[in-house]
């Protein structure tokens, strides 16, 4: 059985990698539609459409094109590559829209930055070539 290491992993907005990524995380999720009739013993359900949303964490870096590309409501191409970004690791791919950007700021700590984003189109599961 594989595992990875999450320090593996890479973000990129388009072909820009994004600095200083502290987590990233996607949810992918599809609908039902019940197509239950007259005479059926249970309820039946058929796919319907699919969806992903998520976040990314940073470490806020103001000289990163990818996290300055990344304001709230621009649209953007995305790659998650859990493994890194070698030939042959898996990698997630989709176009998304911003939704939010926050900063989080303390006084004894580093100031970070979440984004997150809604899919826009399908989610796709490749490799880096």
């Amino acid at each position: 059985m594989a595992t990875f290491k999450g320090n593996d992993g890479v973000v990129l907005i388009g072909t820009d990698a994004m600095a200083e990524v502290i987590s990233f995380s996607v949810d992918e999720t599809a609908d039902t539609i019940e197509d239950t009739a007259m005479g059926d013993t249970a309820k039946s359900y058929k796919a319907s459409f699919t969806d992903f949303s998520g976040t990314v964490e940073t470490y806020f870096d103001d000289t990163d094109t990818a996290q300055n590309n990344c304001t709230a409501g621009s649209s953007i191409t995305l790659n998650l590559q859990m493994e890194g970004n070698t030939s042959g690791d898996h990698k997630l791919t989709g176009s998304a829209i911003v939704t939010s950007r926050s900063i989080g700021v303390t006084s004894d700590g580093i100031v970070t930055a979440t984004y997150s984003f809604q899919g826009t189109g399908g989610l796709t599961e490749t490799t880096v070539s």
